[in-house]
């Protein structure tokens, strides 16, 4: 009986340490594996967290068609009929399977460097709004928040790199994600990716921000990659407007403009309401992602009302604020629109440019436009 104790205790102590090299075992690797090959052992992450429009995509994790290593690549379709009226779509590899931080399952990645990845497009020409490292919250959130893109896929294999140095991946739950638009590929997009692995690369040197080069443009077509900042900061009596990034309604240039329908009900009861295009997505101060537009000495946009006398009470630019705020802010108002397209410019001259997450804005009330307005906006850039 005393040596089955000892016996017990003995493996009572051995389970944790093995349990704990287990959990250490990516700081001593030279790389950690997200996706190799269906079915592969050293396959870590699910690809589970579908979001956005989630009925606009379709996924094969054993495409045999032109994988770039082994048996198997995984494609993606991405409709882009706006199944769920969001507009957007992607997919996060999770840790476990629809883990959005309610779960501890993370891994402890310190020691990585960077994240690789393989993909290519159908055809040529495809777009990815963003490729994702982390950024899950919750209960259990992710260490770090890492992105890159937008990126032009061609129709033939190419490694792309998310550079990791300096960042905190001590728990990692959403590995590796992808995001795109409709208005970035309005006919959907078929891609495929393959090989996506973390790794310790010691030559690596940290990614430093650097200053944007002029023009640069928050929206030039629905399908533009130069297009940066989203729509997605919706204010005041958010159910009064209705938005749409790819109308064909007398663009002023390129294909398309963006068409914006008021109602002034004040669904929300505000009696006002607005827009913030934003990097990322609804960002309002809580995620390092600010572009260096130091460069940058004024913004113009192209502006017409549907009848003319629509009046906007506020253009802006910047002057968000967080944690990681804005570093200044810019505007130009009230604006009575014209019927015919106008240029107008925000002077941005002796203004501090060097970390802007909030591009562009506008915002209008009900008192000075009680029945509501459309109007349109095109070429938003800074110059």
């Amino acid at each position: 009986m005393r040596k089955l104790l000892v016996v017990l205790l003995a493996l009572g102590l051995m389970f944790p340490a093995i349990a704990m090299a287990e959990d250490k075992a990516a700081n001593t690797a030279k790389e950690f594996v997200v996706y190799l090959d269906k079915n592969a052992r050293d396959n870590h992450y699910i690809p589970s967290g579908w979001m956005g429009d989630y009925g606009d995509i379709k996924m094969n994790d054993q495409a045999a068609d032109n994988p770039h290593n082994g048996a198997t690549s995984i494609q993606f379709i991405y409709s882009a009929k706006k199944s769920q009226n969001q507009g957007w779509a992607g997919v996060y590899w999770q840790n476990p399977a629809n883990n959005w931080g309610n779960k501890k399952g993370g891994f402890d990645l310190t020691g990585m460097t960077k994240l690789t990845f393989w993909a290519r497009g159908a055809k040529g020409g495809e777009i990815i709004q963003k490729i994702m490292v982390g950024g899950i919250k919750g209960t259990y959130p992710d260490s770090a928040e890492v992105e890159m893109g937008p990126i032009e896929l061609t129709d033939s294999w190419k490694q792309y790199t998310v550079n990791l140095v300096g960042k905190d991946i001590s728990y990692l739950n959403g590995a590796f994600g992808w995001t795109t638009t409709a208005d970035l590929n309005p006919e959907g997009a078929t891609f495929y990716i393959d090989d996506v692995r973390f790794e310790a690369d010691s030559a690596l040197k940290p990614e430093t921000k650097k200053q944007q080069a002029m023009p640069f443009y928050v929206y030039a077509d629905r399908s533009s990659i130069a297009n940066h900042f989203i729509p997605s900061g919706w204010m005041g009596d958010y159910g009064d407007i209705k938005y749409d990034g790819s109308s064909k309604e007398d663009a002023y240039l390129g294909d398309t403009c963006i068409k914006i329908m008021y109602s002034g009900k004040a669904t929300q009861g505000a009696r006002w309401a607005g827009i913030f295009w934003q990097n990322p997505a609804n960002n309002w101060g809580g995620i390092d992602a600010g572009f260096d537009l130091s460069k940058a000495i004024k913004l113009t946009f192209w502006a017409r009302g549907a009848k003319g006398g629509e009046r906007i009470e506020e253009f802006k630019v910047g002057g968000i604020m967080g944690e990681f705020s804005d570093s200044d802010s810019a505007n130009i108002g009230p604006v009575i629109l014209n019927k015919e397209w106008t240029q107008y410019t925000i002077d941005l001259k002796g203004k501090d440019m060097s970390y802007i997450i909030g591009g562009f804005c506008w915002s209008a009330n009900v008192d000075n436009n009680p029945e509501g307005f459309t109007f349109y906006l095109d070429e938003i850039k800074f110059e």
